[in-house]
């Protein structure tokens, strides 16, 4: 049971950087004006995207984004982050 539990337990930590990779993708055109991945780079950035996308559109349905004046604020990545983090607690306490 602990061996499931450590299987999950990397999974979760390789999506939850995967994660962070689409965080930081998602800034960069922002940063750098004109940027279009090439080579392995968007291969990289296909994948991170690929992956990450189903569950941030199941909890970007569930959870509206924050309105705040003119700007709307996306939550769902957040709660996913959070989420995740939190799994990885509990599966982390039970392996203790």
């Amino acid at each position: 049971m602990q061996m499931i539990a450590l299987v999950v337990y990397y999974a979760l930590f390789v999506f939850t950087l995967l994660l962070t990779a689409r965080a930081i993708l998602s800034f960069v055109p922002l940063l750098v004006r004109g940027w279009e991945p090439k080579g392995l780079v968007l291969v990289v950035a296909e994948t991170v995207y690929t992956v990450t996308d189903g569950p941030l559109r199941v909890v970007g349905r569930l959870v509206p984004p924050l309105r705040i004046g003119v700007v709307a604020l996306d939550m769902g990545f957040l709660l996913l982050f959070f989420l995740v983090s939190f799994a990885m607690r509990l599966i982390s306490a039970f392996l203790m």
